[in-house]
């Protein structure tokens, strides 16, 4: 990893859960979740900031993990391009 991808990533663990802050309107810390395509890391900068309840849990209720399942997660809360663009929007506004 190099320091504008560790830089990138310390930012959006700043930032907390996207999930949390558009859906439930709360922040709440923040793990990297790397976006896979075909199963590998798409990149670094390819990430999105998760809790734990929503990045690995296992959990299906009224929580859906991304790693239990990517398709119901992302049916119930939106695609993860979706989600990188809502967190480089807001990662914009913050101040530098």
């Amino acid at each position: 990893m190099n320091k504008a991808e560790a830089a990138w990533q310390a930012k959006l663990r700043d930032l907390g859960c996207i999930v949390c802050k558009l859906d439930l309107k709360v922040d709440s810390p923040a793990e990297i979740h790397h976006m896979l395509s075909g199963g590998r890391r798409r990149g670094e900068m390819f990430v999105l900031p998760l809790c734990q309840q929503h990045h690995r849990s296992g959990r299906n209720d009224e929580v859906v993990s991304r790693d239990q399942s990517q398709r119901r997660f992302e049916t119930r809360y939106g695609t993860e391009l979706y989600l990188l663009e809502k967190v480089k929007k807001l990662c914009a506004a913050l101040p530098k």
